[in-house]
């Protein structure tokens, strides 16, 4: 995903999508451990993805933890 891509999401569609990274990066953290990783290329796009996503989130002043606790408890 390029960064632009990125750049045009809203604040809770970053906030959506940096939740969705940071679960497939656990994901295939896990599959990589357990051998049933084949690609592991995808590991490190994954986390350039959440990085990017991050990035973003931090110059936006979005506080991504709270967000995603409150998405989570409604």
């Amino acid at each position: 995903m390029r960064a632009s891509d990125v750049h045009a999401y809203g604040d809770p569609e970053l906030v959506e999508f940096i939740g969705e990274r940071r679960q497939e990066v656990f994901n295939l953290r896990f599959q990589h451990s357990t051998g049933q990783l084949e690609n592991t290329a995808r590991m490190t796009g994954a986390k350039r993805d959440l990085a990017r996503g991050l990035t973003i989130a931090r110059q936006r002043d979005i506080d991504v933890d709270r967000e995603l606790r409150r998405q989570r408890d409604e």
